[in-house]
């Protein structure tokens, strides 16, 4: 790759990530991990079947937590239930959703998360 497609890249990536919602009080932004394409038997999943299960997941990744999230000590007085960077579970059709660059992302309240998952992989809706 080129030093200039490598400049016009990140300047594209720098570009898409301004355009990220900044969650603001108590809520988290988190992104919605890419759906595997095939089942593990190797049969091609349909479009559909991957939006739903999108649409469903359980499992988000913590991009940005609002300025407000987890401050309150009454509620959470042993501190965050996550931070940036971690892999969380959530309730099925948990906050608001959004598309951008054909990526979904979740707008959740911080009392939202569940638990914090080490690797999500295997995981899935029961």
């Amino acid at each position: 790759m080129s030093d200039i497609s490598v400049a016009e890249t990140l300047d594209t990536a720098e570009k898409k990530a301004k355009q990220l919602p900044d969650p603001k009080g108590y809520r988290i932004l988190c992104m919605v991990p890419k759906m595997e394409s095939e089942y593990e038997s190797g049969i091609i999943k349909v479009e559909e079947t991957k939006r739903v299960e999108e649409q469903t997941t359980t499992v988000l990744f913590v991009v940005k937590l609002g300025d407000m999230a987890y401050k309150d000590e009454t509620r959470f007085p042993s501190g965050p239930w996550c931070k940036e960077g971690d892999f969380v579970l959530v309730r099925p059709y948990s906050g608001t959703r959004i598309k951008l660059h054909g990526t979904e992302w979740r707008i959740i309240n911080d009392d939202t998360v569940e638990a914090v998952v080490e690797d999500p992989r295997g995981l899935s809706r029961a």
